[in-house]
C-alpha cells in the first residue's frame, strides 16, 4: 500500500500526473491508465456481525414502541422481498426494549416473592401475608387509570412507576392490619372479644385511628410529586411516567387500605371466633 500526502491526495490533477513505471521501465501518468473523479458516496463502510449494513432512522410518534414495530414487521413481511444473502434486524431503542423486557420478567416475580416473604416474616402468618399481596392488583389500579387518562404508553419508566407503587401499597397494607391486630388484640386481653359484633367494633376501632396517618402520608406524597407532573426540561419526560402511577394509585391504594382490607379482616377472624365459640361449647359439653 501506498499512502500520498494530503496536498497530493486532494488534488485530482496531481493525482492523475502521478508517475507509473512499467513493466518496460517506460514512466506514464496515472491517467493514462485510470480515469480519476470525486463522487459522493458514504463516509466508510459500515459492518455488523462481519456483514455489510445500511441503517434506517425512523422516529415514531403517538404510538408506543413495541406497537410500532410489531406493525412494520407485518408490513415488510407481506411487501418486502428481499434478495438472497439479504436481512432485516431492528436495532436501536426497540432492542433496548427486548432487553428490559427480559429483565423485568425476572425482576418483578422476585420483587413480588420478596414482598411475599417480608410479609409472612413481620406477621408470623401467611394468611396475613396473601391478604395484602391479593390486594394488590386492586391498589395498582388507580395508576394503570390514571395512565390511560395521560395517554402514557407502557414504558420501563412506567414500570419503575408501579414497583413503587406496589411498595407503598404493601407498606399501607402492612400498617393497616398492625392497627387491626393491635385493637383486636386489645379486646381480647380485655375479654371483650366474644362475638361477631365485638369483632365488627375492635376492626373499626384499629381502622379509624389509621385514617389520619393515612392521609398525612397520602397528602405528602402527592404533594412531593406534583411538581414533577408539571415540571419541564431534561428528563422531565422520563420522570412523569415514574411518578405518574404512583400520582394514580395514592387515590385507590389508600381506600382499599381503609375498606377492602378491614373488610377482608372482618371474613378472616370471623372464621376464627367461630371456630373458637365451637371449640369452647365442645369443652362444656364434655
Amino acid at each position: 500500500n501506498l499512502r500520498y500526502p494530503r496536498d497530493t491526495r486532494d488534488d485530482i490533477d496531481k493525482l492523475m500526473e502521478l508517475p507509473l513505471v512499467t513493466p518496460s521501465g517506460a514512466h506514464i501518468p496515472l491517467s493514462r491508465v485510470a480515469s480519476i473523479r470525486i463522487s459522493e458516496g458514504p463516509p466508510m463502510i459500515k459492518t455488523e456481525n462481519a456483514r455489510l449494513n445500511g441503517w434506517t432512522f425512523v422516529d415514531i410518534r403517538d404510538v408506543d414502541l413495541g406497537s410500532y414495530v410489531k406493525n412494520a414487521r407485518a408490513i415488510l413481511k407481506d411487501k418486502l422481498i428481499l434478495p438472497a444473502g439479504y436481512s432485516i434486524t431492528w436495532a436501536g431503542q426497540y432492542e433496548y426494549l427486548l432487553r428490559v423486557k427480559d429483565k423485568l420478567s425476572m425482576v418483578i416475580p422476585m420483587m413480588l416473592l420478596i414482598i411475599l416473604l417480608l410479609l409472612y416474616l413481620t406477621f408470623k402468618d401467611m394468611t396475613a401475608a396473601l391478604i395484602i399481596m391479593l390486594s394488590l392488583p386492586f391498589a395498582l389500579a388507580g395508576g394503570v387509570w390514571f395512565i390511560y387518562l395521560l395517554q402514557f404508553n407502557f414504558s420501563v419508566a412506567v414500570a419503575v412507576g408501579f414497583i413503587a407503587l406496589a411498595g407503598v401499597a404493601a407498606e399501607f397494607g402492612v400498617i393497616m392490619l398492625i392497627y387491626l391486630n393491635n385493637a383486636t388484640l386489645k379486646r381480647k386481653l380485655d375479654e371483650k372479644l366474644n362475638n361477631i359484633a365485638d369483632l365488627k367494633d375492635s376492626i373499626m376501632e384499629g381502622a379509624v385511628l389509621r385514617v389520619r396517618p393515612k392521609a398525612m402520608t397520602v397528602a405528602v406524597i402527592i404533594a412531593g410529586l406534583i411538581p414533577i407532573m408539571i415540571g419541564s426540561g431534561t428528563g422531565s419526560d422520563v420522570m412523569k411516567r415514574i411518578a405518574a402511577p404512583m400520582i394514580g394509585g395514592m387515590i385507590t391504594a389508600p381506600l382499599l387500605s381503609l375498606l377492602v382490607i378491614p373488610a377482608i379482616y372482618l371474613i378472616w377472624q370471623r372464621r376464627k371466633l367461630k371456630t373458637k365459640a365451637i371449640v369452647k361449647d365442645n369443652q362444656h359439653e364434655n
